[in-house]
């Protein structure tokens, strides 16, 4: 918290939620137990603080609500930065060993509360999963299925996430796989499946929705009845696929594959040449014949600087670390739709990407994205601090990220980014960054702007509830449908137009008035999860665009209004993301 804050612990506010997943003993009885000891140790060495105001348990993710999720009691404290060893305030100095006293304080009195109560702790976990279950078998819903029988990679990170957790899940029909809620982890279960429309609150500190299959654009279905086949407990065998045999042609791999994108960075980081395909085709394999679609990769033997051995070699490894399914051809006249010959069958070029960072720019976004890439792709990025813009050689590199920020670049360093990206680079931007090259005119788009009736009678309201009013009208976290144009490049991967995408910012990018150009808009009826006003909802997200493309020269400029790569989890959006990379010079804008 700022310098002039003082010291918070819970009880919190209220939970936001109309029917919350946690029992009430927990933010409730437990808090305010908890909460009496915190004020008399604080009272004692004469610290302020405060309670129950602000900062709300309600999205489960919280360093002190995922606890709770296991039948534990999450704690949080939040103190008054000293903003190094000394700070001034209206009350004095604060310094860094005041801050250091007051944690300290809580966490020994968080230890004698809780050996003091140790008898109503040890109750209340047993109870906790007990009381789970009774809730399950009050709800409808009996079982959660989901599957996708075209990317298995992203189902396996799904269903790694759930066993993670300790739920069950188990085979299904027609390869999909399903979850009892009747289980110890029903409330996890419910944090991965449940979304809702209604609340109590209509203010956030941060998130108010949190489904997790969305984030994983995992499509499912609520059952009321259900048969459990083989239960999982590894997900070692989900993704074997038959190993690839060696062809003198070329290589297919299938696009659709969440780890196809992996699969690519690898062949071109050892040198060899990869295709992309941009119309649908069907092939005829050495295991018969095989629809592919658009974003599929090709990997011509005949046109590689290694023989075919090795070509091979590398291939197979490729298919064994990352589990893409891959097929040889002997032939490139397929049964149907383009050959591998054609101009819709291009060579793609190897990425060079930076990044800028730094001075004003958010730095979870450039976390995540250097997350995304160092861990799933295994692909460096440069980062660039803004310090050293002046002297950074833009020409180095293909495709430049900017992510969220108060940027205050130069009219010199515009030039410098613009005539980059004019020479046929890529641009690719992400919230704010959106927002601020709209704003400059960097491309031909605008944003969503209501213009208020300065002839309309004003309202008066309490002052007392201006907070609250303000609060309403920002976007904590909400999870929104997206109408999906996947015959894009940027689409490259998915078989359905829908698509969940999660929004936590104001940025709203009016479609492009370019037919090609929208990429992502929000659906007719677009919300899935999450608080969001209605004004907002009318008047900002129904109207905007998630997702554009703009031209720039002889370049693009790839415009994200919503944070593909939300804190490392978004497996859903963030394939939207790597398509921007690997893709983004074979990108253009039709007139």
């Amino acid at each position: 918290m700022g310098s002039r804050s003082s010291y918070f612990f819970e009880p919190m506010k209220d939970n936001g939620s109309l029917n919350p997943i946690m029992p009430r003993e927990n933010y409730v009885e437990l808090n305010n137990m908890f909460g009496e000891y915190f004020a008399a140790a604080l009272d004692s060495i004469g610290s302020f603080y405060f309670t129950k105001e602000v900062f709300d348990g309600t999205y489960p993710g919280y360093g002190s609500s995922y606890p709770d999720l296991q039948g534990g009691l999450g704690l949080l404290f939040e103190q008054a930065s000293s903003r190094g060893h000394k700070q001034k305030t209206e009350y004095g100095e604060i310094t860094f060993p005041f801050t250091i006293r007051n944690q300290y304080t809580s966490s020994i009195t968080t230890v004698k509360a809780a050996v003091e109560n140790k008898a109503y702790l040890r109750k209340y976990q047993q109870d906790f999963f007990k009381s789970a279950l009774r809730r399950a078998d009050r709800s409808r819903v009996k079982a959660y299925s989901f599957g996708d029988d075209h990317d298995k990679n992203r189902v396996k990170a799904f269903i790694d996430k759930l066993l993670l957790h300790k739920i069950k899940v188990y085979k299904g029909n027609n390869n999909q796989f399903v979850v009892p809620t009747s289980q110890p982890q029903y409330r996890m279960v419910q944090t991965m499946f449940e979304t809702y429309d209604r609340y109590r609150d209509s203010v956030y500190y941060d998130a108010s929705a949190w489904s997790v299959a969305n984030f994983y654009n995992m499509k499912y279905r609520n059952l009321i009845q259900f048969r459990l086949g083989e239960e999982v407990t590894s997900t070692d065998d989900l993704t074997q696929n038959p190993a690839v045999t060696k062809a003198s042609y070329a290589y297919i791999i299938d696009g659709d594959d969440y780890n196809a994108i992996t699969t690519l960075n690898f062949l071109q980081e050892n040198g060899i040449v990869v295709a992309g395909a941009f119309k649908p085709f069907t092939a005829r394999t050495t295991t018969g014949n095989k629809t592919f679609q658009q974003g599929s990769l090709v990997v011509p033997i005949s046109l590689q600087k290694k023989d075919a051995d090795a070509v091979f070699e590398l291939v197979s490894k490729a298919q064994m670390k990352y589990q893409a399914p891959v097929y040889g051809v002997e032939t490139g006249y397929n049964a149907s739709g383009i050959d591998l010959g054609s101009r819709y069958v291009e060579s793609l070029t190897k990425p060079k990407a930076a990044m800028l960072i730094g001075q004003g720019t958010r730095s979870y976004e450039a976390g995540e994205v250097w997350h995304l890439l160092d861990t799933r792709v295994h692909m460096p990025i440069t980062k660039i601090p803004l310090r050293n813009f002046n002297r950074a050689a833009l020409d180095k590199y293909n495709t430049l990220v900017m992510v969220s920020g108060n940027y205050s670049l130069t009219e010199k360093q515009q030039e410098k980014v613009k005539n980059w990206v004019s020479q046929g680079n890529t641009l690719i931007t992400i919230g704010t960054a959106s927002k601020w090259i709209v704003e400059k005119k960097w491309v031909k788009e605008k944003l969503i702007e209501k213009e208020e009736d300065s002839t309309k009678a004003v309202k008066r309201l309490p002052f007392i509830d201006a907070s609250e009013h303000s609060g309403r009208e920002r976007l904590g976290g909400v999870i929104l449908k997206g109408e999906l144009d996947n015959t894009h490049p940027l689409g490259f991967g998915y078989r359905d137009n829908s698509i969940p995408v999660y929004k936590n910012n104001t940025v709203y990018l009016a479609p492009s008035r370019n037919k090609y150009s929208t990429v992502i808009k929000y659906a007719r009826n677009p919300h899935i999860d999450g608080f969001i006003s209605p004004k907002n909802m009318e008047e900002n997200i129904k109207p905007s665009a998630s997702l554009l493309v703009s031209k720039l020269g002889s370049g693009r400029v790839i415009l994200f209004a919503d944070n593909p790569n939300f804190r490392g989890s978004w497996y859903g959006t963030n394939r939207l993301f790597l398509n921007a990379l690997f893709l983004g010079d074979k990108i253009y804008v039709p007139n």
